[in-house]
């Protein structure tokens, strides 16, 4: 062997080694490329839609208010001190049913605390499995169980907390710092941002936005402004839960009649044209007038259980589409049972256009929520920016239509934008 071709073969031999060989590149490309799920791929695919994923980065804004509302706006002090000791009613106030009558306020709390905890933990056990020898498929597999754990236990904490006992006294610190000042003692409190809470009365009625109160003060002499905030929550509530609900309903009839076909599918497919042939909106109303003291799960759960239509008939042509492919005539030659070929096999290939559907449904439910609301069928006890809106309407005031209905435009704007580009991103001719 000549000096020349030693040397290529010690310079080949480097490259190979650090991995800057043309054909060992090649190779690692292949692996990587290999390695990427269809997750990974539409992920890319929506990040090139600056629109739909700053549309994202809103919405999960909106997620952070909801969550953190009594950071922002709380009449509880986060330190209360007197002479007679330290105390933290803002804590205390989180979990208490009588501060917070609604549930859905409860929940949000208990994101709130635990939220940040599980979190921390979550990114931790990720940092650990990425530095372990786990392939990228099994580390996903088991962050999944773990994400259900997260939620398994900050379900059953909620059930625990409603079934607590609520304190019997709604004690008005303001005032106690109003007594304490006129008697001589020092009192040493830290307040949120705004002092309000959504069904504090008192202010001047329909009063316009001002330096104390920056959206007014409605019809009923409460802060708009906490209205619309904690309002967030319940319209986030409405437009996730009523949209898993007829999500649920939708794939289990959906799949059910595409895969089995026949009778089966005969008779669903009857089942989905009755239901599709009465007006959504006018049952709605119809199921509402029926209940007397009308909830936030109430709504939730008439949208569920009217809606789920468009869901089953896409996930019905999916299922057609997809059960003559060689992948589950493949699973039904190794003996796979049935229920198996329908949820591991075929309906992760038949989520996509349900995903979309599901993004498009939740702003849907958003503006039906507000629209019972509106129209006085809606849960009273609830901060809903429907109410808001029916109370401008009523009394002429600018202010209290054009704040809440700017809040559900945006929100609603922001869904339908996040719904297309993942609707882009899942389709294979758009991708680039």
């Amino acid at each position: 062997m000549t000096t020349d071709n030693k040397a290529n073969a010690a310079l080949d031999e480097l490259e190979r080694e650090s991995g800057q060989h043309p054909t060992v590149g090649k190779q690692m490309a292949d692996a990587s490329a290999d390695d990427l799920t269809y997750g990974d791929i539409v992920w890319a695919q929506f990040r090139k839609n600056t629109v739909s994923y700053y549309s994202l980065w809103f919405l999960g804004f909106l997620f952070f208010l909801a969550i953190f509302a009594p950071v922002i706006s709380s009449d509880r002090p986060f330190i209360y001190g007197t002479a007679e000791g330290t105390s933290f009613p803002w804590f205390t106030s989180l979990f208490d049913r009588n501060f917070y009558e609604n549930p859905v306020d409860v929940f949000f709390n208990l994101l709130m605390v635990a939220g940040p905890l599980s979190l921390c933990g979550f990114l931790l056990r990720i940092r650990n499995l990425r530095a372990g020898p786990l392939a990228k498929r099994a580390r996903r597999r088991t962050m999944r169980k773990e994400g259900l754990l997260i939620v398994a236990a900050i379900a059953v904490s909620y059930m625990a907390i409603l079934a607590m006992p609520s304190s019997s006294k709604y004690v008005i610190y303001t005032d106690m710092m109003d007594k304490a000042a006129e008697a001589g003692e020092t009192v040493t409190a830290h307040f949120p941002l705004s002092r309000y809470t959504p069904r504090m009365t008192g202010f001047k009625s329909v009063d316009k936005p001002s330096s104390k109160h920056i959206l007014g003060v409605d019809q009923s002499t409460r802060d708009v402004a906490t209205r619309i905030l904690y309002g967030t929550r319940i319209s986030l509530t409405i437009g996730v839960i009523a949209v898993s609900i007829y999500v649920f309903i939708g794939i289990l009839l959906g799949a059910t009649a595409g895969f089995f076909g026949g009778r089966v599918d005969i008779a669903i497919q009857r089942v989905i044209e009755i239901t599709m042939s009465v007006p959504t909106f006018f049952v709605i109303l119809t199921l509402m007038a029926f209940v007397e003291q009308r909830s936030i799960f109430h709504i939730m759960l008439v949208i569920g259980v009217v809606r789920w239509t468009g869901v089953a008939r896409l996930v019905r042509g999916e299922f057609l589409r997809l059960r003559k492919q060689d992948f589950v005539t493949a699973a039904r030659a190794l003996g796979y049972p049935s229920r198996r070929i329908i949820f591991e096999h075929i309906l992760p290939n038949a989520v996509g256009p349900v995903l979309v559907a599901a993004t498009f449904g939740v702003a849907s439910a958003i503006l039906v929520e507000s629209t019972l609301s509106f129209l006085g069928l809606g849960d009273v006890t609830a901060p809903s920016w429907g109410q808001t809106i029916q109370e401008g309407y009523a009394t002429g005031a600018w202010h209290l239509i054009l704040a809440p209905g700017f809040a559900i435009f945006v929100t609603v704007s922001a869904l339908n934008l996040v719904g297309e580009g993942l609707r882009d991103a899942l389709d294979p001719k758009l991708r680039q």
